[in-house]
């Protein structure tokens, strides 16, 4: 992402997994773990929704990593649906966040992973802040988000998102009575609305 960007392997479920750090300047607030887009669909940590993120985290004060899953850049293995990419963000985070403050964030399918390991780790440890963004409810079971995470949770999703019909992800968050942000004539890459969508998580894990 910059010149002081961190690049590192570390040992996962199916192979080394690649990672990438950004740190704040000055003390940090926690660790949070973003999830990248569909690894058959060119997602990677590279991806510009997912380095907006990691941007707004870094002014934010956390110090956010990224990683690829399994079978893309550097990292071993093979796509597996989400169930073992699941277990390699959770490897992410036992390894590089094993305690401390702990945020989650994904873009797309690494919204619906990210979904799956709030649940998993919400029963060992707090987590502080939950952030999806382009949800792909419409391709994937994404999990429910507990009531009491609600207050923590930020959904951004654009109005005019084709890959994934805004409809699908009201569906999904309705029977939660889940908030859901929507970015007017947003589409799921939020081309020419990255400043926009920056500023909206910045607020949120800010907060």
């Amino acid at each position: 992402m910059n010149a002081q960007t961190e690049h590192l392997m570390q040992a996962g479920p199916a192979g080394q997994i690649e990672l990438a750090i950004d740190r704040p300047a000055g003390s940090t607030r926690g660790h949070i773990v973003i999830a990248h887009p569909h690894p058959l669909f060119g997602g990677t940590m590279t991806n510009k929704v997912v380095q907006t993120l990691a941007r707004a985290a870094v002014q934010a004060g956390w110090t956010a990593i990224r990683f690829n899953f399994r079978g893309v850049g550097r990292s071993g293995g093979q796509y597996d649906e989400g169930r073992g990419e699941l277990e390699d963000l959770l490897a992410v985070v036992a390894a590089q966040a094993p305690e401390g403050p702990l945020s989650l964030a994904g873009f797309s399918f690494g919204a619906f992973v990210t979904s799956h390991a709030v649940t998993r780790l919400q029963a060992q440890r707090p987590i502080d802040h939950v952030l999806l963004v382009g949800t792909a409810a419409s391709r994937f079971q994404v999990d429910t988000v507990a009531a009491e995470l609600h207050a923590r949770t930020l959904v951004i999703h654009g109005e005019s998102d084709d890959t994934v019909p805004l409809s699908s992800v009201m569906d999904w968050a309705r029977p939660q009575s889940l908030p859901v942000l929507v970015v007017p004539g947003g589409g799921h890459f939020f081309h020419g609305q990255l400043p926009l969508l920056k500023d909206l998580a910045l607020r949120h894990l800010a907060a």
